[in-house]
């Protein structure tokens, strides 16, 4: 009996939460779409020489993904003692991301013609970094408060999920252009039941998820507004110029 009560609990204990489901949805998006695109083209030696920033990037993004669901994880297993001392290496994956992901826009705006959806994309690209900075700011100050640092985590992730999502709708679906009314309906779909689940455990939303979601949320009503001046694509070929880069052969 004291046996089968044991078990009991550890399979209560085990189910899966809410985040870990929202970051193997998100993983899902970044390794189905990268592995589509990156990893299995580098794997079978059909994919175009790239340089070492390149790697490095994709090395500290999926890093991240991986320490996230880990750390989701640990927490669903109540292993707090764990997840907690991963942090600090979380602190130092989270700011690398910040750095990459702000280097490699610059790297691909030294190369860019800036033609069709090129300056909206830029714009989605040079936002995800800064936003991912505060949100990841705002989640490590709230560490005190579980629900809201867990949620402001995933948040701040979702800010970063474009190029994922997008290589999932073109590689995986089969489109040959991704509107940006549709990454942005993704995002804003787990933004909303990030929110969501907030008010039903807790019963509210807390201002600093409602700021975390405005992060993420507000800059996409200044896409059309934004990436259509010119002054927007003379800033992305000045960013580019602080960059020497040679396209491989």
């Amino acid at each position: 009996m004291a046996t089968a009560v044991n078990r009991g609990a550890v399979g209560r204990r085990l189910q899966p939460s809410f985040h870990l489901w929202m970051t193997l949805l998100m993983a899902a998006f970044v390794f189905a779409g990268f592995g589509m695109t990156y990893i299995g083209p580098l794997a079978v030696g059909t994919f175009k020489p790239a340089p070492p920033i390149v790697h490095l990037h994709g090395i500290v993004l999926f890093s991240w993904m991986v320490l996230l669901v880990t750390q989701s994880l640990l927490v669903n297993a109540r292993n707090v003692r764990l997840h907690r001392s991963l942090g600090t290496f979380g602190i130092a994956v989270g700011t690398l991301v910040v750095v990459m992901s702000g280097t490699m826009q610059i790297v691909g705006a030294s190369t860019t013609t800036l033609r069709g959806s090129g300056p909206g994309v830029f714009f989605l690209g040079f936002v995800a970094p800064p936003s991912f900075a505060i949100l990841f700011a705002m989640a490590i100050r709230a560490v005190r408060t579980p629900e809201i640092h867990r949620n402001l985590m995933l948040i701040a992730t979702i800010s970063i999920l474009m190029p994922g999502i997008n290589r999932v709708y073109m590689k995986g679906v089969g489109l040959t252009y991704v509107p940006f009314f549709l990454t942005y309906l993704t995002m804003d779909v787990m933004l909303a039941l990030v929110l969501w689940h907030e008010r039903k455990v807790t019963g509210r939303i807390s201002r600093t998820t409602w700021i975390g979601a405005a992060i993420v949320f507000v800059p996409q009503l200044f896409l059309k507004l934004v990436s259509s001046q010119p002054w927007w694509s003379e800033l992305v070929y000045f960013m580019g110029s602080l960059v020497y880069y040679r396209h491989p052969a």
